[in-house]
């Protein structure tokens, strides 16, 4: 080999080198930014999850009231809309005063817990500390706090329009994302959107069902046991209910702070109620809703929420339990299934067969 030879092989390692370097940087990049984007991409998927519950209440409508297939998402969204409106309307009051009326009350539930172990008035501690805090330092809590009210309805509000985009036209969003990946695998990839989008919807679908019979029975039984405000408290459990393992416990937590204000009976009585409530979910209303429930083992759903809380923050804490869902759904059939070539059931597969048999 001569040094012309020479000089064109270290040329084109050279160019090798480069290219390589160049492709690894960008990955790097992309991976930076869409970590940046993460609090949009979680929105994102908090839309697809609106608009997945818009399509079952469209194909409800279709299936049990025979609205023609192009009006049926339209009725569906403006019966949802109406129906929020209605309920707003009716409970809006009384709801707004039982929830002042839990904050109000909320410091000296605490305060009565914290003396029952011996700790002392908190509040009073805590009222000291914001006394003795420059007056910009409390105007900057209060504004970030008002601040993350106003964020946090910004968030749901762009969350239900984008939602109700995607329920308009979800081809042209799927067929979007297919797109972005090489023809040899558009198929693949399909299939892979079909069956995360079925498990999504079947624990959706169960998941608010079970949320309104928590607050429901959560309702009755803190009316029974004579709770103050006890629509507001059961409104709380009902929605944090939402959070699978933890939501249980912290939309308790007010009800039983609460109690304590009351009388010791009372709080024991509301901790076994809500014991009662959680086995009447896991044991009655679950196995009915959803005969098919998507079982993911629970110390892996439980990891997936705190680690998307730590990485998160909130919003990986509310979305953690469904991304686990898509992930857990992908695994098994991306890789279990199709690349070690193991039979494994697909969580909602079953169910999604039977919608297509009878569809045809």
């Amino acid at each position: 080999m001569d040094d012309q030879d020479r000089s064109r092989l270290g040329i084109m390692r050279d160019a090798e080198f480069i290219r390589k370097f160049l492709i690894g940087l960008g990955l790097g990049l992309f991976a930076l930014l869409l970590w940046k984007l993460s609090d949009v991409l979680l929105l994102a998927f908090g839309a697809i999850l609106v608009a997945l519950l818009l399509h079952a209440a469209a194909e409800a409508l279709e299936r049990y009231l025979r609205v023609p297939s192009l009006w049926s998402l339209t009725v569906a969204t403006l019966v949802i809309f109406v129906a929020l409106l209605a309920m707003m309307a009716l409970f809006g009051t009384q709801v707004r005063a039982q929830f002042s009326n839990v904050v109000e009350r909320l410091p000296f539930a605490v305060d009565n817990f914290a003396k029952n172990l011996g700790l002392g008035a908190v509040s009073d501690d805590l009222s000291e500390m914001m006394n003795n805090a420059p007056n910009g330092s409390m105007a900057a809590r209060i504004a970030g706090v008002g601040g993350a009210i106003l964020d946090g309805l910004a968030d749901f509000i762009l969350v239900v329009i984008a939602g109700i985009y995607i329920a308009a036209a979800p081809r042209l969003y799927r067929q979007g994302f297919v797109k972005l990946f090489p023809i040899r695998h558009h198929e693949r990839v399909e299939d892979s959107l079909h069956a995360s989008g079925q498990a999504l919807r079947l624990w959706l679908t169960s998941q608010l069902i079970a949320m309104a019979c928590v607050a429901v029975l959560s309702t009755i039984a803190y009316w029974i046991i004579g709770l103050p405000s006890a629509l507001a408290l059961g409104l709380i459990a009902g929605l944090a209910d939402f959070i699978p393992f933890l939501g249980p416990i912290l939309g308790a937590l007010p009800a039983v702070l609460i109690a304590f204000s009351v009388s010791g009976e009372a709080a024991l009585w509301t901790v076994l109620a809500m014991l009662a409530i959680q086995q009447i979910e896991g044991n009655v209303i679950f196995p009915l809703v959803a005969r098919s429930m998507i079982s993911i083992p629970p110390a892996l759903a439980l990891f997936a929420i705190l680690i998307g809380s730590v990485l998160f923050g909130t919003l990986g804490l509310i979305f953690g339990f469904p991304l686990a869902v898509v992930t857990y759904v992908l695994v098994k059939k991306l890789y279990v299934r199709e690349t070690l070539g193991e039979h494994t059931d697909i969580p909602g597969e079953d169910a999604s067969n039977k919608a297509q048999e009878a569809g045809s």
